[in-house]
């Protein structure tokens, strides 16, 4: 197996000063610190259970709920269900509380995920498909093609009894392929109301009067009613019926018709002027709640004039209702200077986010102030999750309260210090072991806004010259764990702005560096010349800043790549080159990759007894450094090598070794690949059934995490194995399978497969 390396460049990191609220905290200080915030913590992300309770103040939609019950047909197999609405309306709220009701029924598993679908960078079906299938497999590289990832979504959740609460959807295209099994239930919000098949979707408006009403007197127990003295004056204003604010359908008595209070009349008006509309109820509700000194009445005619002053100027925030613009309007203006100050910061998050972000960015000690604004319901607090988030109507008004300038100072603070984020995941995940699934842990959590940081930077590399070496620096953060979250597509975006960047501040060691990677991303997809190209790009930098390490490994590459194009000759030449780097050097980890690397080569050319001494020599470095995932690699290459020598047994020996520790350290796709090799060696002995055994687990394996390869290579191995005992019609049926998967993937092995079926057909 041929080991590629990426280059971390040693030399590019951030040492800038960041105050994180932590007293006097930078540069590796800093680093660390996040680090070690980020592996204490609990990785929810990855968690199968991640539903958040339903709010702790929701209050009626009692028929709502009865029709959504309906809707998902209890017994009837139905999986899809939709709830569409303005924004505001309460659709979150409502689907936690049916996904509440119903998790019962569904036990192995229930997510929960934003899908951004309102804002500008909505999460695509291969993001969504991704967390999900994460939470099964968090160290695993996922398949860089959606037909595999599709695949993959649909083999982790089938014969699950999984519910998934998709919010926030933009439209159709982003929904379908999110459809899972017909175990499972997917429930879906959003602002549109769009068709997809299967998919049983219920309008949602505003809630009832009294529901309003009921709401209000939770979270407010002083408008609660109680009898109005004979004569009291009306805290509602006169000319309701003029207004033209929304009413509930039929004719709802007043308060003082229904022989209530002055507090319950407050509160009728109140409900009115929010326009029956949750968030605009409860940021009402929690202002009176929070400010005892605050008459309902008075309260209730400064709606009343809000709503009339933004009637009349016909402006709000992002075109907000005007209900939900007066309350938000009336809690802003009570709210005192510093927090209201970073209520307005809090718009810079674009997804959510911890308090130490928060204290960082929006300069608020220990959270104080955001901690305030979760008690007037402007911001929302997940305790199970420790995360914080703002509703997006409420982060398009305070967004409008920003200046440009203060919006840039935020934006550039949100870029630099997610940026640290990502390199403190770096940090983990080079630490090897447990600290890896915290690394990809803390990178899951924080991809919304890690993606929005780099954006900014690379937006600005022209205008600040900070940015152009942020921009650069993301990549240099991201060198590890980027490989196993981002599609190469997207490594190249990100590699091709670090890259503009570097050249932008004449930087060549971050040059060379994401040259060499970009080779790496393009070889990824297949384009093995495109690689070389780049390849060759960053060599000559290498050599001209003096780099031995990393032209060790770039030569490494380059013989990787010739072999990849069937010239074994060529990559024996850059092999050598590598090796005698390494040695030079006394890089023992690199040189153990280069003798594995040569003894593959010489292998390929027939040389096998000479491919089993540089695999021997492998193995003796490998086993001196320590490195056990090098060890297991290097007696799985022995053991295909005794195997082509006909040593079967020895050659089981070595792939029981390999097994053994690829199981150990959690290398699934080394596990798969091992299983695989013991089949095919007790195919060999003529043991078939046992090898059948060994190919349904490298199989399984393969399905697990995404290995379409692996898994065309299990079926086909399978497929020779059932005709072998003469059971043809099942051979022909895995052959098929297999054939299917190497076509897609373009294997060159699909012609051979074709020709033996025909054969199988004919015969």
């Amino acid at each position: 197996m041929d080991e590629t390396t990426n280059i971390s460049q040693g030399g590019v990191n951030n040492s800038g000063d960041i105050t994180l609220g932590q007293g006097d905290i930078t540069g590796r200080d800093k680093i660390t610190h996040i680090a070690n915030y980020y592996g204490d913590a609990a990785p929810a992300a990855l968690s199968l259970h991640q539903l958040p309770a339903p709010p702790a103040d929701f209050t009626g939609r009692v028929e709502e709920l009865a029709d959504l019950l309906t809707l998902l047909g209890v017994g009837q197999g139905v999986t899809l269900s939709g709830l569409h609405g303005i924004g505001g309306v309460g659709k979150t709220a409502l689907a936690l509380k049916l996904a509440e009701q119903i998790k019962d029924r569904y036990l192995d598993a229930q997510f929960f995920l934003d899908l951004r679908g309102p804002s500008d960078s909505p999460l695509s079906p291969a993001d969504a498909m991704s967390h999900v299938i994460r939470a099964y497999y968090p160290l695993n590289k996922l398949p860089d093609s959606e037909a595999e990832l599709s695949a993959l979504y649909l083999s982790v959740l089938d014969g699950k009894r999984a519910l998934l609460l998709m919010d926030n959807a933009r439209d159709a295209a982003q929904v379908a392929p999110l459809k899972p099994p017909a175990s499972c239930c997917l429930l879906v919000t959003s602002r549109n109301h769009f068709h997809l098949p299967g998919l049983k979707s219920k309008s949602l408006d505003a809630m009832k009067a009294e529901e309003a009403r009921a709401l209000l007197v939770r979270i407010v127990p002083r408008l609660s009613p109680h009898p109005s003295p004979a004569g009291a004056p009306s805290a509602k204003n006169a000319d309701r019926g003029g207004s033209g604010l929304p009413s509930p359908v039929g004719v709802v008595p007043t308060a003082r018709e229904r022989g209530l209070g002055m507090g319950a009349e407050a509160a009728d008006e109140i409900a009115r002027l929010c326009g029956y509309l949750p968030l605009a109820l409860t940021a009402a509700a929690s202002l009176l709640a929070e400010t005892e000194d605050l008459d309902p009445a008075d309260f209730a005619r400064q709606l009343g004039d809000e709503r009339a002053r933004l009637e009349l100027t016909g402006f709000t925030a992002g075109g907000l209702e005007t209900s939900i613009e007066a309350s938000l309007n009336l809690s802003y203006a009570r709210l005192p200077s510093e927090t209201a100050r970073v209520f307005c910061a809090l718009a810079v998050f674009p997804a959510d986010f911890e308090a130490l972000a928060e204290e960082a960015i929006c300069d608020d000690a220990d959270h104080k102030h955001l901690s305030d604004l979760v008690k007037r319901s402007l911001t929302r607090y997940d305790a199970e999750k420790k995360r914080y988030s703002l509703h997006d109507l409420a982060r398009l008004f305070a967004n409008s309260r920003l200046s440009a300038a203060d919006r840039a100072t935020l934006q550039q603070r949100h870029a630099t210090h997610y940026e640290t984020v990502l390199r403190a995941a770096k940090e983990l995940y080079k630490k090897g072991g447990d600290d890896i699934k915290q690394g990809l842990t803390a990178f899951d959590a924080e991809r919304g806004n890690i993606e929005a940081g780099q954006a900014w930077a690379v937006g600005q590399i022209d205008n600040l010259p900070d940015a152009a070496k942020l921009c650069s620096d993301y990549a240099d953060a991201g060198v590890y764990v980027l490989d196993l979250r981002l599609h190469p597509r997207e490594q190249i975006r990100w590699l091709e702005a670090a890259l503009a960047a570097a050249r932008k501040l004449k930087d060549r060691q971050a040059e060379g560096a994401w040259l060499g990677n970009l080779g790496l991303a393009w070889a990824d997809l297949g384009d093995t010349r495109k690689a070389i190209e780049f390849y060759e790009q960053c060599l000559t930098i290498l050599g001209e800043i003096g780099d031995r390490r990393s032209e060790g490994t770039m030569l490494g590459n380059l013989g990787i790549a010739h072999k990849n194009l069937g010239e074994t000759r060529k990559a024996i030449e850059f092999y050598e080159q590598a090796l005698a780097i390494d040695r030079e050097i006394g890089d023992r980890r690199s040189e153990g990759a280069a003798l594995g690397n040569l003894g593959n080569a010489w292998a390929n050319l027939g040389e096998t007894c000479k491919a089993i001494e540089y695999h021997e020599q492998q193995l003796i470095i490998v086993r001196e450094i320590g490195d056990r995932r090098g060890e297991g690699n290097a007696l799985g290459n022995l053991g295909t090598a005794w195997a082509d020598l006909g040593e079967t047994r020895k050659a089981i020996e070595y792939h029981e070794q390999a097994l053994a520790i690829d199981r150990e350290i959690g290398d699934r796709r080394g596990e798969g690949q091992d299983l695989g090799s013991l089949g095919i060696a007790y195919y060999n002995l003529g043991e078939t059934r046992k090898a059948i055994e060994f190919y349904e687990q490298h199989l399984t394996i393969a399905r697990e995490i995404g290995d379409r390869r692996g898994e065309s290579i299990a079926l086909w191995n399978m497929s020779l194995a059932l005709d072998k005992l003469g059971e043809r019609t099942q051979a022909i049926a895995q052959a098929e399978a297999a054939l299917k998967i190497k076509e897609e993937i373009e294997d060159p092995w699909a012609e051979k497969v074709r020709k033996r079926l025909a054969e199988w057909r004919e015969g």
